[in-house]
């Protein structure tokens, strides 16, 4: 499949990566594909729950970004990807997978996909939506209370000892090697209607 454009939507937990993935799904419908790189989490069969619970799921070692970047391209030739599926509630990959398809538009979403310049070669605009950490982990709490089973004390715990500094040591150097930063998330209306724009653009050609 020629002339596809790949958007990368990074930036720290809770900082509205979500709220502008939508809109462009809701803009532009079947012509957008999502490629979650939470979903590629590696797998830890093999430990118990309490071993799974103390791993830090916020540094880059985390993630199978190789899959992600091999799966990526088989989009970009035209072919279906079998995207793992990752359940936050047991930490751990299940056994199943989601069919992706190849769309005009793909949107590669995470907080650390411009930690790899390898994956960020395969992206035509690199999004970073930066917003208030105070903003942010309120959102997580209640994200992660609400939709995840988790309890406040555990993901208060995990913010203080991971969340916070993976993010001050590779989230947020990362936002370099991003092409627009965006203040604020999906409430502003302003550089959201500009990225619109642009893939509107791109569609009518």
């Amino acid at each position: 499949m020629s002339d596809i454009m790949v958007i990368g939507i990074a930036g720290g937990s809770g900082c509205g990566k979500t709220t502008i993935t939508r809109k462009l799904i809701e803009s532009f419908g079947e012509d957008v594909s999502v490629i979650h790189h939470d979903n590629y989490y590696k797998a830890h069969h093999n430990m118990s729950y309490a071993e799974r619970a103390r791993l830090n799921y916020d540094h880059p070692n985390a993630f199978d970004t190789d899959l992600l970047i091999r799966d990526l391209r088989r989009l970009k030739r035209g072919q279906n990807i079998q995207c793992p599926v990752y359940d936050y509630a047991i930490h751990d990959r299940t056994d199943k997978t989601v069919t992706i398809k190849p769309a005009r538009v793909i949107i590669v979403e995470g907080i650390l996909i411009y930690d790899s310049r390898e994956l960020c070669r395969e992206m035509d605009i690199k999004l970073y939506v930066d917003t208030d950490a105070d903003v942010r982990i309120l959102r997580r709490i209640v994200r992660d209370v609400r939709d995840r089973n988790r309890t406040l004390e555990s993901v208060i715990d995990q913010y203080l000892t991971t969340v916070k500094p993976m993010h001050e040591q590779f989230v947020e150097p990362s936002k370099r090697r991003a092409d627009i930063i965006i203040p604020e998330g999906g409430q502003n209306k302003v550089a959201l209607d500009m990225v619109i724009e642009r893939v509107r653009a791109h569609l009518a050609n």
